[in-house]
Order: structure tokens, then C-alpha cells, then sequence
């Protein structure tokens, strides 16, 4: 038995931050994520507290 999904496959991206050190990789996705409303409080990467930190 298929397993059904939350979301449609059709609705589904994934997308990839690449850059060099220091560039602001975590505090895009950071934000990408808070203003799409996967999480309710924008963490910071100095403050260690940031989503990706932990991912």
C-alpha cells in the first residue's frame, strides 16, 4: 500500500544555497524558511540558535 503524501509531488521543490565561507548561506535559509512559515522566530547564527545549526 502507497503511502499518501501531505503535499503533492507536483507541489515539491528543492532548492540548494551554495556559497563561500561567510557568505550568508545559514541567514538566507534561515529566513526562507521563517517568511514561508515553516518556523515562528528567526534565529541567528552568531547566537548559535538558528534552524541549520542543528539540522
Amino acid at each position: 500500500m502507497a503511502n499518501k503524501r501531505e503535499f503533492p509531488l507536483e507541489k515539491t521543490r528543492n532548492i540548494g544555497i551554495m556559497a563561500h565561507i561567510d557568505a550568508g548561506k545559514t541567514t538566507t535559509t534561515e529566513r526562507i524558511l521563517y517568511y514561508t512559515g515553516k518556523i515562528h522566530k528567526i534565529g541567528e547564527t552568531h547566537e548559535g540558535d538558528s534552524q541549520m545549526d542543528w539540522m
